[in-house]
């Protein structure tokens, strides 16, 4: 039986961009998903870098920031080598924050005018709007690209089978049992995202967050991603423009909710009232993996050989890159770049 050097469980964001590191290094990976990779809560993203979203946790601030550096490499190198585009705008992030909430990034406040010279058919709310040096990405777009550039490298994608279990001989993880095959490996990492828990030996507490969103057609009408205190805006360079989100406990269930997507819908035409016109092309739901104290689980776990990257709730997209630089250097047994003993599985007792 051919055994790889690594299985990844789940093919979101962060599994490929794992695979990617992990085959840089010369590392023979297998990756495996039920589905299609990145067709689940990676397809279902807005693709805002929100590096400096005041609701990002104080342990997380780095570990975002550092991200939010590789991401111009990470996008070049996956557009290079899979020859997709994915939308990469530096055009910045137009936000309105309650008041005295503070941004862990320098956020220029704008005067009025500046406002409206931005962004002249946005209409201003009561908080201050500040400027904030944020990126967006078509998320979809991306994982396409990771996975183009993934089968490039020689990663081994196994989709279509659901994976029931983590296996275990000689007191170390040995591989991976699908419903089809079992594949051997002498690591196993779990990205399985908002479903890594639902795997033996170890549960981890992953729990997932639904969130609706829509897609309208608006080309032109935006240039700035916008963040209002209950809806955001992230606009594409084909024209569409991308409302969200919910974050609902609503278990597994993924159905849209006609009554919720008209609410946002009119949330977004109370800040650019021509949105209220706009054509929906598409509505959606996805389930993010989110974990008790909102904090990512990343590392090793209590069974030897046996990693975690999962439970990044809403950062998923944004913390692909360090993601997977930071578990590559765990799983080599090297010194992280990174201090991640916060993001430990052991504070769950994993």
């Amino acid at each position: 039986m051919k055994a790889h050097d690594v299985a990844i469980i789940g093919g979101g964001i962060i599994g490929l961009s794992l695979a990617l590191e992990l085959r840089r290094q010369g590392a023979s990976v297998v990756l495996l998903e039920r589905g299609e990779p990145g067709r689940e809560s990676s397809h279902a993203a807005a693709g805002m870098l929100a590096f400096c979203d005041p609701e990002t946790p104080p342990e997380m601030q780095e570990i975002c920031f550092a991200s939010a550096r590789l991401y111009p490499g990470f996008v070049r190198e996956l557009e290079d080598e899979s020859g997709h585009r994915v939308d990469f705008r530096r055009q910045g992030t137009i936000a309105f924050f309650r008041h005295g909430e503070p941004s862990p990034c320098a956020a220029r406040e704008l005067a009025a005018d500046e406002l409206h010279k931005l962004e002249p058919r946005l209409v201003a709310t009561s908080g201050p709007a500040v400027f904030l040096e944020e990126q967006t990405v078509d998320n979809r777009a991306l994982s396409s690209a990771a996975a183009a550039a993934a089968r490039r490298r020689g990663v081994e994608i196994a989709s279509g089978a659901q994976v029931t279990s983590v296996e275990a001989q000689g007191g170390r993880a040995a591989g991976v049992r699908t419903t089809r095959a079992f594949y051997a490996a002498q690591s196993v990492v779990n990205c399985g995202g908002a479903w890594a828990g639902q795997l033996a030996p170890i549960a981890f507490p992953t729990l997932p967050k639904k969130g609706q969103m829509l897609s309208v057609a608006a080309p032109g009408l935006l240039t700035h991603a916008i963040r209002g205190e209950n809806i955001y805006l992230v606009p594409r360079s084909d024209g569409r423009v991308l409302i969200g989100a919910t974050v609902e406990d609503a278990g597994f269930d993924k159905r849209v909710d006609p009554a919720v997507i008209q609410r946002m819908h009119q949330s977004a035409a109370n800040l650019v009232p021509s949105l209220g016109e706009a054509r929906i092309l598409e509505a959606w739901a996805g389930l993010r993996p989110g974990t008790p104290d909102g904090l990512p689980i990343l590392g090793a776990t209590s069974l030897p050989r046996y990693f975690a990257a999962t439970g990044h709730f809403r950062n998923g997209i944004l913390l692909a890159p360090v993601t997977a630089r930071v578990l590559a250097q765990v799983i080599a047994g090297t010194p992280t770049e990174l201090d991640i003993t916060a993001f430990s599985p052991a504070r769950f007792a994993c």
